[in-house]
């Protein structure tokens, strides 16, 4: 257990949560809406501190973060629990953990600097907080962060988003990057399928943007739930206005899974209405996801339109990128570490 950042202690010994917008209001003896923030005796503590569920040396490309130190590897960390309940979550067994005493068990003591010499052991350029939600266990992340950024090890957040104002900017010096879930662009979508608002996710965005953080944009497109014209188009529009063209937009393809088992996958032509979409917008860059073989996951110059980064899968075929800038025309490629 360690003390938790960002909470107002109440009467009654009671206490208000204010990580998240969810703004949980506990009684002594209560966890909060993410399962591993708990109120005891008025002071509220994070139960996951040092206590990563899962470790991996995954692709960065995987996150996916397709700007970011292309063809690095990245040290992903995650531990138990979530501030969303996603009814389509691929990593529901370790997000929807429900019982302290679980999470206590399952997770492995690995302390933040255990995370960074692991990570610069296997020479990974960065580090992922991934896989679960890297807003509920914020200290964890904070405190790693910190010690990354003594190494040149980067950090980036593989996020829903769900993050109040106030703990965004106590990071934002040591979050170079983010891979944000913008699942949809309707209030119905969050509140039916997610446990959320869509708001404060939006607003998350924007600040990710001022606090000079790179940004990556994924929205998964479920068949009948988010997957309208109208709906791509502002999510498409959003990205353009509020972030910028040179922001990458992955398309993602749904599988059934989880509670979401009786839908269907999300149709090819589908993906490539959305990928035409987001052009047609402006966007410089869209990836579509969970489709393999696919061109679209390559890189091109926003320019002259030339293949900057040839991927198969996770892996980085060929690049024609000489210090952040395209070979053939000179344009910006845009990102970190290009």
């Amino acid at each position: 257990m360690k003390e938790g950042l960002f909470f107002t202690k109440l009467e009654n010994n009671e206490v208000r949560c204010e990580l998240c917008p969810h703004l949980c209001r506990l009684k002594n003896g209560q966890t909060g809406i993410c399962h591993i923030r708990k109120n005891i005796g008025g002071i509220l503590y994070s139960s996951v501190f040092g206590k990563a569920i899962a470790s991996h040396i995954d692709p960065i490309e995987k996150k996916p973060l397709f700007h970011v130190a292309p063809g690095s590897a990245s040290f992903s960390v995650a531990t138990a629990g979530c501030n969303f309940n996603c009814q389509f979550c691929q990593n529901h067994d370790i997000s929807q953990v429900k019982n302290i005493a679980d999470i206590e068990n399952y997770g492995r003591e690995m302390p933040p600097e255990k995370i960074v010499e692991n990570a610069a052991l296997h020479h990974c350029q960065s580090i992922a907080y991934t896989y679960t939600e890297p807003t509920i266990y914020f200290e964890y992340a904070y405190e790693t962060a910190k010690l990354a950024r003594k190494k040149n090890i980067l950090n980036v957040f593989v996020t829903n988003g769900y993050i109040n104002p106030e703990p965004l900017k106590l990071i934002s010096p040591f979050l170079d990057a983010a891979n944000v879930d913008l699942k949809s662009f309707h209030e119905n979508f969050y509140r039916k399928l997610v446990g959320g608002k869509l708001a404060p996710v939006l607003e998350t965005l924007k600040l990710m943007k001022e606090f000079n953080i790179w940004i990556e944009v994924t929205t998964l497109i479920i068949p009948g739930e988010n997957d309208s014209t109208n709906e791509l188009e502002q999510l498409a529009r959003f990205i353009k206005n509020e972030l910028g063209e040179e922001t990458p937009w992955h398309i993602s393809r749904f599988y059934p899974q989880y509670k979401l088992s009786n839908y269907p996958p999300t149709p090819i032509t589908t993906l490539e209405r959305a990928f035409a979409i987001g052009k047609d917008a402006g966007l410089y860059h869209v990836y579509m996801g969970n489709v393999p073989g696919n061109e679209t996951e390559s890189t091109f110059c926003f320019n002259c339109n030339k293949m900057l980064i040839r991927r198969h899968g996770y892996q980085i075929v060929n690049m024609e990128i000489d210090e952040g800038k395209c070979k053939f025309c000179g344009a910006e490629c845009y990102g970190i570490r290009m």
